[in-house]
């Protein structure tokens, strides 16, 4: 965009763009070793007791010899995309113009594959720095049908998941997801309404409305990410890889009658077709 070997300056530059000065000569600090620590006991502890908010994380670390002041709590849950889950009034939403859909799986029931698909965003912390983790889920079978990592939070690897899993795998009839800016963006929307599926979206401060999926992120972390320690974003997703393999076709589901997601899924999908 900015070039500096332009013969234009780049003061004149950044006006055509309409970009402030500030921001193009802006070099954003590497995050700490300290900070890393620190985001990764958070996202324990957040794992652990996801109805604690910053106070009591704060006291939480202090307890474990880690004297933070809440400021810098709540600073580091916002880079890390935690939201403290438990019923309250206000949720605040990364952009207030998209528009909200209403959750449409409450009393429903769901027996059948690619009746109901879900999807979210955890925090992956790595030896130096992190990622974020987007995966589609099967509501019935629990089948991970398509999964990404990035080091943004911005909306292009969630789309890129959805449309993997509906290139292999058909459109499913609803699509829930939270209200975060990710998935109530008109680009993520656009491709669920492209292909007919009907949009869900949690209520305010309902994590119970997408449980299987905050499962599933208890699952990765405990089983896979907390015993690696990812030594660069292509470590990562190799190794990722191979749970997500683990995990449809050999990791057997006590709620799933002690059977494997990729069993429940194309038996039920057999089934149906039959």
């Amino acid at each position: 965009m900015v070039d500096r070997k332009d013969p234009l300056p780049v003061t004149r530059q950044c006006a055509l763009l309409d970009l402030p000065r500030s921001t193009f000569y802006h070099a954003p600090k590497p995050v700490s070793d300290e900070e890393l620590g620190l985001m990764a006991l958070i996202d324990r502890c957040h794992l652990k007791h996801p109805f604690y908010g910053s106070r009591r994380i704060r006291d939480w670390l202090e307890d474990r010899g880690h004297r933070v002041n809440r400021k810098r709590v709540q600073r580091l849950m916002r880079t890390m995309g935690l939201v403290v889950q438990y019923p309250k009034r206000n949720l605040s939403l990364a952009d207030q113009a998209h528009k909200v859909y209403p959750y449409r799986l409450r009393n429903l029931v769901i027996n059948r594959p690619n009746q109901v698909w879900a999807t979210d965003i955890t925090y992956i912390p790595m030896a130096r720095g992190f990622v974020y983790l987007a995966a589609i889920m099967d509501w019935h079978s629990r089948k991970v049908l398509s999964w990404r990592v990035s080091n943004t939070l911005d909306a292009s690897f969630c789309i890129d998941a959805l449309e993997e899993a509906i290139e292999t795998y058909g459109a499913p009839e609803i699509f829930n997801t939270d209200q975060g800016s990710q998935f109530t963006s008109e680009d993520f929307t656009g491709v669920l309404k492209r292909h007919g599926i009907q949009i869900s979206m949690d209520g305010k401060g309902r994590w119970v409305d997408n449980v299987f999926v905050e499962r599933l992120w208890r699952s990765v972390k405990y089983e896979e990410v907390y015993l690696k320690a990812y030594d660069s974003l292509g470590t990562a997703k190799a190794s990722l890889g191979r749970y997500f393999a683990f995990y449809n076709t050999e990791r057997r589901h006590q709620s799933l009658d002690r059977r494997t997601p990729d069993s429940v899924y194309y038996e039920s999908a057999a089934r149906q077709a039959a």
